[in-house]
Formats: structure tokens, C-alpha cells, sequence
């Protein structure tokens, strides 16, 4: 499917840039998407993704994952009978799910892509996605986040009387995005066009162009039980976080300054001031925001010093983890580029204006605003650019309006479905996507018909 939606970009970006004189367009919207793909997005990531997967290689020799997945241990039986209950994919997949909840966006990719590693080693046809591959690329593109930190900042910045409006809207779209999601990709994967053969006993199990792909072992036996000095310390660590958390968030008046800095970095460095007036509308808002925040510094304490207390050699398994970093980097840039390149194309020749044109006259008596055709058709694309279309609009037509709370609860309930599947599926060099996409898209189209119509029933 893929293969069908990225050439068909292409073409359509040629022969719309030509029919309306925008071929320069077309050529500079290729060449700075590549640029973008390489320098901005790709090598940028390796550093984040040596932190993170050298930090995961701590979780599972120390025991963590499997305490972890262990918990969670019903649910994921169920949407992925294929992984073994012990293998480390289960852990990852787990931590990949809470970093995005969190919006820690920069830990949610790496883990994610570790994930997709796993899951590739029990995969019988390198190079297909397998049925647990595209269920866990359709919950990652429903977008599950527990706050949509960038809207709300965007709202808070244009002086919204209740930026934080859009926060439960934008948890019931995304509760329905996620079972649409689910239940596509469930129901899609027994279609027989998108159905696989189990691999015969003489096919290979590596994929060319990502090199040899081990078999993961499952997860090794966890070290001997903490001695009590270990959980004293342990808890002292858990105390001691709590501690900073709910000091924060009860006591904004005495620590305005500082409660105005930690939104003001969680929002990005976007309005600090309008971040701090965001704090101060809510105490639940305020404590997940906070949680938001403190999360990152405290997993990178956490995992050594508990992985330390078990015996696990710290320095040298964060250093053997963090070594698939820079070759992830690298391996997906390709399958980046490809995406990038195509969107880029689209978009200078005037592909959007031109689909906006076309179903404004279908979708506006339907009680669809025609404003939000452009973030609509853009979301699945490019997230920098539906910030960007989603900024204008707010200072259009009001933060307070219902069109920019619709727009604001789609951006918080959808995701960037094929960048996600570009960056995932590159990872382990898998050209054939099967029904990820069309799970994609129909978790996408689910969210903005859930968006519209409760915000609508709130709201209007």
C-alpha cells in the first residue's frame, strides 16, 4: 500500500506543480525535505537513541523490564499472541507506550524503535511486517498522550481564557482513535491481500540491506533480589522523587518561578509566561505536566543506580546498549528521505490548497469547518508543518473558537502516520508495510470525526 500512496505522491506532485506553474516549488519542497530528513531528523537522533537504548540495556540486566512487562502481562497477550511472554520486545513495547502517555516524545522514538528490533527478531519474513509490528504501529499513530503539551502552549501563547479545554476532548478522540486503530488493524490482517504465508523451512532470516539480525534471546533471568540496604536505597529514590513532585504541584504560589521555568521547558521554550498561567489553571493539569518533566532526569538516575544495586555492570552494558544507536540513525535515512522527499514534492506543487478546494464543497454541509481541511490533510505528513498551519489558525480565528479547539483536539488525537511508519519500519528495513498504513489512516480519520463531533457536543 505504500508503494501505491508514495508514487502516487510523486506523480501527483509533478503534474499539479506543472498545471499550476509551481515546478520550481516542486523541486525546492524535494530538496529541502531531503536536507531535512538527513541533517535535522536522522543524524540528530543518534545521539538520542545511544542515551536511551544504552538506558534500556540497563532496564533488562537488571531486571526491570520483565517486573514491567510482567504487569501488563493480560493486555499484551492479547493484542500480540505472536511475542512470547518473557521476550524483551514486551518490555520495550511497554516503555515505548508510557513515554508517549508522558509526551516524552525524544525517549518514546528510541524505545520504540528498540522495540521494532525485537520484534523483527522473530520475524519468519525479514523485510514484511509482521502482525505484531503493524498492531503496535497502529497504537503508536493514535497518538496516546496524556497531555498535548505544544497546543496547549500555542492556545496559552494567542491568551485563550482556557487553553486546558482541549485537554479532555483530546482524551476522548484519543480513546477512540486508539480502539479504531486496534480494531483495524485486528480486522485487516486476516484480508488476503494483506495475509502472509508462514516462511518454508529453507527461507533466509535476515534482512540485506540492515544486515543480520541476530535472534533475541528473551529476556536473561533476573539478578539475585535487592539486599535490604538495596531497598532502603531504592526507596529513599522513590521517596525523594515523589517528594519533588508534589512540592511542585501544591505549592505554586511559593514556587511560581519555578513552576513558570518547568512549564515553560516542557512547552518547548514557547511563551514561559503563558506556560506559567497554563500551571496555575489546575492541579491535576499541573501534576501530570510536572510528572511530564521530571520523568526524563529520573529514569536516568533511576536505572543505573538500580541496576548498580543488583550487580549489573553499569558502565559497560549502558556502552554495549548504546551502540545500535548510531546504526539505527543511519538505517532509516533512506526510508526518511523516501517519505520526506515525496510529502515535500506534494506540498510545493500545491497538493493541499488543491485537495482543500475539492472537498470543501463535500465536507461543509456535513457540519465539517472547511478551516480545518488543511491541518486534516497535513497531520499524516508532517508535524512541524500542522504546528505550524495550527498556530496560524488559532490567530485567525481565536484560541476561544470552536474551529481552534476542533483543530487543537485533532492535534492532540492523531499523529504523523507515515513519518512514524518511515522512521519504525526503516529501522529494521521492512519495505513491505502490509496494513499498518491503512490502520494508520483509519486511527487519523477517527480522530478527526471523534474530534469534530465532541467538541462540537462540548463546545458549540
Amino acid at each position: 500500500m505504500l508503494n501505491g500512496l508514495w508514487l502516487g505522491l510523486v506523480v501527483l506532485a509533478v503534474l499539479v506543480g506543472a498545471a499550476a506553474g509551481r515546478l520550481r516549488e516542486v523541486t525546492d519542497g524535494a530538496f529541502a525535505m531531503a536536507d531535512l530528513a538527513v541533517m535535522k531528523i536522522a543524524l540528530p537522533l543518534a545521539g538520542v537513541m545511544a542515551l536511551w537504548l544504552g538506558l534500556m540495556r540497563l532496564a533488562e540486566r537488571s531486571g526491570l523490564v520483565q517486573v514491567v512487562a510482567g504487569g501488563l502481562r493480560p493486555l499484551l497477550r492479547r493484542l500480540f499472541p505472536e511475542v512470547p511472554e518473557n521476550h524483551p520486545a514486551m518490555g520495550a513495547m511497554v516503555m515505548n507506550l508510557a513515554a508517549n502517555m508522558l509526551g516524552l516524545a525524544n525517549a518514546a522514538t528510541p524505545l520504540g524503535l528498540r522495540a521494532m528490533r525485537h520484534l523483527e527478531a522473530l520475524n519468519p519474513r525479514p523485510g514484511t511486517a509482521t502482525n505484531a509490528m503493524c498492531t503496535f504501529l497502529a497504537i503508536n499513530t493514535s497518538s496516546i498522550q496524556l497531555i498535548p503539551t505544544t497546543t496547549i502552549a500555542i492556545l496559552a501563547a494567542q491568551k485563550s481564557q482556557d487553553p486546558t479545554a482541549i485537554v479532555g476532548t483530546a482524551l476522548i478522540a484519543t480513546f477512540f482513535s486508539t480502539l479504531a486503530g486496534i480494531s483495524a488493524v485486528k480486522w485487516l490482517q486476516n484480508w488476503r491481500m494483506f495475509r502472509v504465508e508462514p516462511a518454508g523451512p529453507g527461507e533466509t532470516t535476515t534482512v540485506a540491506a540492515a544486515g543480520p539480525v541476530a535472534p533475541e534471546p528473551e529476556l536473561p533471568p533476573a539478578p539475585a533480589p535487592l539486599s535490604a540496604r538495596g531497598r532502603v536505597m531504592i526507596a529513599l529514590l522513590l521517596a525523594g522523587a515523589f517528594g519533588l513532585w508534589l512540592w511542585i504541584t501544591v505549592a505554586p504560589e511559593s514556587h511560581r518561578a519555578f513552576t513558570a521555568a518547568v512549564h515553560g521547558a516542557l512547552f518547548d521554550g514557547k511563551a514561559p509566561a503563558a506556560a506559567a498561567n497554563v500551571a496555575e489553571q489546575g492541579m491535576v493539569l499541573r501534576g501530570i505536566g510536572t510528572l511530564s518533566l521530571l520523568a526524563v532526569p529520573f529514569l536516568i538516575a533511576f536505572f543505573p543506580v538500580y541496576a548498580s544495586l543488583r550487580g549489573v555492570k553499569v558502565y559497560e552494558e549502558f556502552v554495549e546498549g548504546a551502540k545500535e544507536g548510531f546504526s539505527v540513525s543511519l538505517r532509516i535515512i533512506p526510508f526518511l528521505v523516501a517519505i520526506l522527499v515525496a510529502v515535500g514534492m506534494f506540498r510545493g506543487a500545491g497538493g493541499i490548497e488543491f485537495m482543500q478546494r475539492l472537498l470543501t464543497p463535500l465536507l461543509t454541509p456535513l457540519g465539517f469547518p472547511p478551516d480545518l481541511l488543511p491541518i486534516t490533510l497535513v497531520r499524516p505528513l508532517s508535524g512541524g508543518a500542522t504546528t505550524a498551519l495550527f498556530a496560524e489558525l488559532v490567530q485567525r480565528v481565536g484560541p476561544d473558537s470552536l474551529t481552534a479547539r476542533m483543530a487543537g483536539t485533532i492535534m492532540g488525537s492523531t499523529e504523523t502516520t507515515f513519518y512514524v511508519i518511515a522512521v519504525y519500519f526503516g529501522s529494521v528495513a521492512v519495505r513491505r508495510t502490509r496494513h499498518a498504513v491503512a490502520a494508520g489512516l483509519a486511527a487519523d480519520f477517527t480522530g478527526v470525526v471523534a474530534s469534530v463531533i465532541v467538541c462540537r457536543l462540548m463546545f458549540a
